[in-house]
C-alpha cells in the first residue's frame, strides 16, 4: 500500500480554505479539512484512481458543489509513495502555485 506525503506548500492551501471559509461565514471549517484528509486515503489503495494530467500527474476530485475539492498529486510507483502536491476548490481557475505542464 503506497504511503501518502503532503507537499509542505499544501498547509498553505488549506490555510486559503479556512481563511475563505470563516471569511464567508462557514461553519464546520475543522469538518471540511478532515475531510479532505479522509477522501485522499483513497490514494493510499487505489493511485491511479485520479484523472490524468500533464507531467505524469493525476487529479484527484474531492466532494462536490461547495465542498467540492480538486487534488493534484503524483504516484511514484518504484517508491510505492503518492505525493500530493496541491489542492484546489473545485470553482478555483487553477493551482496557484503549480503549473500542469
Amino acid at each position: 500500500m503506497p504511503r501518502i506525503e503532503l507537499a509542505p506548500e499544501v498547509i498553505g492551501d488549506f490555510d486559503r480554505f479556512v481563511n475563505h471559509l470563516t471569511e464567508h461565514g462557514a461553519k464546520e471549517t475543522t469538518a471540511r479539512i478532515a475531510e479532505i484528509l479522509d477522501a485522499l486515503e483513497v490514494l493510499g489503495h487505489s493511485p491511479l484512481i485520479g484523472r490524468r494530467v500533464r507531467g505524469g500527474k493525476r487529479e484527484l476530485v474531492i466532494g462536490r458543489a461547495s465542498r467540492g475539492y480538486v487534488a493534484l498529486y503524483r504516484f511514484v510507483a518504484r517508491l510505492d509513495i503518492v505525493v500530493v502536491l496541491a489542492i484546489r476548490s473545485q470553482r478555483e481557475a487553477g493551482y496557484a502555485r503549480i503549473s500542469r505542464t
